[in-house]
């Protein structure tokens, strides 16, 4: 504790670093104010039946989480930052087939603005086929025609779906400023705090469930939290661990006879046992909207599609987590392959007078390391996997409420372990660079004095 306190002092110490958290929080309280502000011509009153059907976990309550309520309170901010997502995605996956976009990802700073101004004209479009989506949605979801004020005629259409489109681009230029001028990435940290503003009124629930129905007790919500430690720990690993690949750089100096020695210095290409991240489980999460639908379309009179009606709506239900599991395997593999170049790697290292001990450079280095990726990404897999569904297994093997197992796993828990993680990295950064540049001082009176 001591040495907590001494780190937080040391922090508000860097007025840069200072001012850099307090601009951040200021952001973040800016984005969880706007989840609060009820669009213009809907009765906010008239909305408990939507806030009930996002209360019990499934899809909605998923959409309901990543946007921090904001989706159940008919919100200015109900698209919430995930529009901004898909386009990264769709940006990102585009980037592999089309030559303009490799070449913009070769042109460093320029070519990454441009791509960048791509992402936001996509996310543009995005919005506008989401938010008529999503206000025509709101009757189906069980908001009486009551609660629209001035009705659905096309004054209230367009002014709410100018609002929602302006919501998500103001929310998105809220994380450009915190990654620019704050600490942290800022688009992840406004997913995380809408996850984290979700978390207290699960806990509530899942506390009166097992204390007021006598389900359980007191000890059945510390044996909760502590399994909850644990996952939390386990995640924090499966981020943070990397297969360390030993790579050699050799280099010659001159001695005084005028003669060379070689000499060599080693270092390590981090490989990391989940290099995708998250990026599978939300490829997954959003395939498996598909089976449900096409149950859908196929009408009552056909019995599969009754059967993948029935089943794929349940997000705790076996079939559901089976196929889940399964795609989220498929997609490591995918994305891991397309984020990780190891033909690339394998040039540059070439390049750079570098290699593997044992392994000839080029195409020996490359399969090589191709390889490793295939071996660590396979565990990685089953892992993240297993992260996924445990939601699913606390609610069928102990009875946990569905919105409190949703931070049992999934994407919401690897989000915020994962911005957690690099958040108090670039704050560490911050704390060493001090000490750094008070080494040099101290180096350079050394040097002054003698």
């Amino acid at each position: 504790m001591k040495k907590f306190i001494e780190t937080l002092v040391n922090i508000y110490k860097i007025e840069e670093l200072r001012n850099r958290i307090g601009l951040t929080l200021g952001i973040l309280l800016i984005y969880r104010l706007g989840a609060q502000i009820v669009l213009p011509g809907i009765d906010s009153v008239q909305l408990a039946s939507l806030a009930s059907r996002t209360d019990g976990g499934g899809l909605l309550g998923i959409l309901n989480a990543f946007t921090g309520g904001a989706f159940a309170n008919a919100s200015v901010f109900a698209l919430g930052i995930m529009p901004y997502i898909s386009a990264s995605i769709v940006v990102q996956l585009m980037g592999i087939a089309i030559p303009y976009l490799q070449k913009l990802q070769k042109e460093g700073e320029s070519g990454r603005k441009t791509i960048n101004q791509i992402t936001r004209w996509l996310t543009i479009g995005i919005c506008i086929v989401q938010a008529p989506a999503y206000l025509f949605g709101l009757s189906a979801l069980g908001v009486p025609d009551s609660a629209f004020v001035i009705g659905k005629g096309p004054l209230f259409m367009f002014s709410s779906i100018s609002i929602l489109v302006t919501g998500t681009i103001f929310a998105m230029w809220l994380g450009e400023k915190i990654t620019d001028k704050g600490i942290g990435n800022g688009i992840s940290l406004l997913i995380m705090v809408g996850i984290i503003a979700t978390l207290p009124l699960s806990f509530a629930q899942e506390f009166a469930a097992r204390v007021t129905e006598n389900n359980g007790g007191l000890m059945m919500i510390l044996i909760e939290m502590i399994l909850w430690v644990v996952v939390i720990l386990l995640s924090i690993l499966l981020v943070l661990a990397v297969r360390q690949i030993p790579v050699q750089y050799a280099r010659r100096t001159a001695g005084s006879d005028s003669s060379s020695a070689a000499v060599g210095s080693r270092q390590y290409i981090p490989l990391k046992l989940n290099a995708s991240g998250v990026m599978p489980i939300i490829f997954a999460q959003a395939l498996m909207f598909a089976p449900a639908y096409v149950g859908g379309l196929m009408g009552d009179d056909s019995s599969v599609g009754v059967w993948m009606e029935t089943n794929f709506q349940d997000i705790f239900g076996l079939w559901y987590n089976v196929v889940f599991a399964l795609l989220i395997i498929i997609f490591t593999y995918f994305y891991t392959a397309i984020t990780v170049p190891t033909n690339k790697m394998s040039d540059d290292l070439k390049r750079s007078g570098g290699f593997v001990p044992g392994i000839r450079p080029g195409n020996e280095t490359s399969d090589f390391l191709d390889n490793v990726m295939s071996h660590i990404t396979f565990p990685g897999s089953l892992f993240l996997a297993g992260l996924a569904v445990l939601p699913a297994l606390v609610v069928k093997l102990i009875g946990m409420q569905q919105g409190w197992a949703l931070f049992y796993g999934g994407t919401s828990l690897l989000i915020m372990v994962g911005v957690a993680i690099d958040t108090i990295q670039q704050v560490n950064s911050y704390l060493l660079n001090r000490h750094y540049d008070g080494l040099m001082k101290s180096g350079n009176n050394r040097k002054n004095v003698a």
